[in-house]
């Protein structure tokens, strides 16, 4: 093995919240570059979020590992809550 490492070592993970004013809704997913995967929402596509083209990124938490990411992505989603997800997005403890 040696020196060599891969990329995903250094890899950070994030768990991201979209809000589209125009249909009033929240969206909860995990990627390794917000940014990018903003920009994926925001084009023709066929899924949720397709059904908007003004989500804003209103929420992100980083993690070391895909994995934790996933975690927390799935807790979020199981809350099945819209006052627990607006909580979390004005920065009170849950």
């Amino acid at each position: 093995m040696g020196a060599f490492f891969s990329m995903n070592h250094f890899m950070e993970f994030f768990v991201y919240i979209l809000y589209s004013e125009n249909i009033d809704r929240y969206y909860t997913g995990c990627s390794e570059n917000i940014e990018s995967r903003l920009i994926k929402h925001l084009q023709n596509h066929k899924g949720f979020t397709s059904k908007a083209k003004d989500w804003k990124l209103v929420y992100s938490q980083k993690f070391p590992t895909k994995e934790l990411a996933l975690v927390r992505e799935k807790e979020i989603k199981n809350w099945k809550s819209r006052k627990m997800i607006e909580k979390l997005i004005s920065g009170n403890s849950i």
